[in-house]
C-alpha cells in the first residue's frame, strides 16, 4: 500500500482534500473548494466528490473523512437534523456516494473533526508529549477530542457524552449558548447595540481596552473553563491542546481560560495549524484495520 493516503476535511464552509504522507506524517496536493452547507444533497455530495478526484489519486486506496457531528461515523450515514448545517445529508449514505464519486476506495473511514484534530495533534504535533491528550477547538462552536495513547475514546472518566464538550451545560442552558461565534457576537451586540463586529473584531476592541468586549470574551472564557476544567482532572489529562480560528486571539484568551479552569490547569498548548491536524488525524482513522 502506498504511503501517501488521501483524505477530506469537511467544514461548514469548505470542503479540504490532501494527500497525506504517512512516512513523515506530511500532507500536501491540497485541492480546497467552497462547500455551503445548506445546499442540496446533491450540490453537497458533488462537491466533495469534486474535491476528493482533484487529488488525481488511483483506486484501491484507504480514504479517511472527517466530518462534523452529528453523523453516524460507524455506517456514514448523516444524522444532521435540527442543527441548522448540512440537514440535507440527514439519513444520507454518505460512504455510497462516495463511493461512487471517488476512484474506487478500498474503503472509507469517517471520524468526527474535533477528533481527528485530537488524534493528529496526539500523534504527529502539539500533543505527542502527552499520553492523555484533550483537542478544544473553537470556532463557530466548541469541538473537543479525548485522546488516550493515539486513540479517540468517547467515554470513561471525565469525557462528556459521546467526547462531545458541545453538549455540557452552562450558565442554565448549552454551552455554546455561551461560548460559540453567535453567543459572542450576541453578547456583545447586546451591550453595545452593535451587532456587526465578528469575534476577531471583538477580539481586537478587547485589546485596545474596550470594557464591553473585555466583559463579553472573558466571560466566554471563563465559563469554558469552569466547564472542561473537571473533566480534565477526572481524564487525568496530561495536556490541552487548542485549535480553531479564534485560537489566533490566543494570547488574549488564555489567560480567562485558566482563570476558569483554576490554579491547577493542565499544561496548555496550542497547534501550529488545526486543519494539517485534523487531515493528518483522518488518514490515521484510514489506515485502521
Amino acid at each position: 500500500m502506498s504511503a501517501l493516503v488521501p483524505v477530506l476535511e469537511v467544514g461548514g464552509t469548505h470542503v479540504t482534500a490532501a494527500l497525506v504522507d504517512t512516512t513523515a506524517w506530511t500532507a500536501s496536493a491540497h485541492s480546497r473548494l467552497p462547500l455551503d452547507s445548506n445546499g442540496h444533497t446533491d450540490s453537497i455530495l458533488d462537491t466533495l466528490g469534486r474535491a476528493g478526484a482533484a487529488l488525481g489519486v488511483g483506486a484501491g486506496r484507504p480514504w479517511g473523512v472527517a466530518m462534523p457531528d452529528p453523523f453516524d461515523y460507524p455506517a456514514g450515514i448523516g444524522r444532521f437534523h435540527g442543527v441548522g448545517k448540512f440537514e440535507a445529508l440527514d439519513g444520507v449514505d454518505v460512504r455510497a456516494a462516495l463511493d461512487t464519486s471517488l476512484p474506487r476506495p478500498a474503503r472509507i473511514a469517517f471520524i468526527n473533526d474535533a477528533d481527528a484534530f485530537a488524534v493528529g495533534e496526539a500523534q504527529h504535533g502539539a500533543g505527542r508529549s502527552f499520553a492523555r491528550c484533550v483537542g478544544l477547538t473553537l470556532g463557530t462552536g466548541v469541538g473537543s477530542g479525548w485522546v488516550v495513547d493515539g486513540q479517540a475514546v468517547a467515554d470513561g472518566p471525565g469525557v462528556p457524552p459521546g467526547g462531545r464538550i458541545h453538549l455540557a451545560t452552562a450558565d442554565g442552558g448549552p454551552l455554546e449558548d455561551t461560548m460559540s461565534r453567535r453567543a459572542i457576537r450576541r453578547a456583545y451586540a447586546a451591550r453595545t447595540d452593535d451587532a456587526m463586529p465578528d469575534v476577531r473584531e471583538i477580539a481586537a476592541r478587547a485589546r485596545d481596552g474596550e470594557a464591553a468586549a473585555i466583559a463579553v470574551l472573558s466571560h466566554a472564557l471563563s465559563t469554558l473553563g469552569e466547564v472542561i476544567g473537571p473533566r480534565l482532572d477526572d481524564f487525568a489529562a496530561d495536556g490541552l491542546v487548542i485549535g480553531g480560528s479564534m485560537s489566533a486571539s490566543w494570547d488574549l484568551f488564555e489567560p480567562w481560560l485558566r482563570k476558569g479552569l483554576g490554579a491547577d490547569a493542565v499544561v496548555i498548548v496550542v497547534s501550529a495549524d488545526t486543519e494539517r491536524a485534523a487531515l493528518l488525524g483522518a488518514a490515521q482513522v484510514a489506515l485502521r484495520p
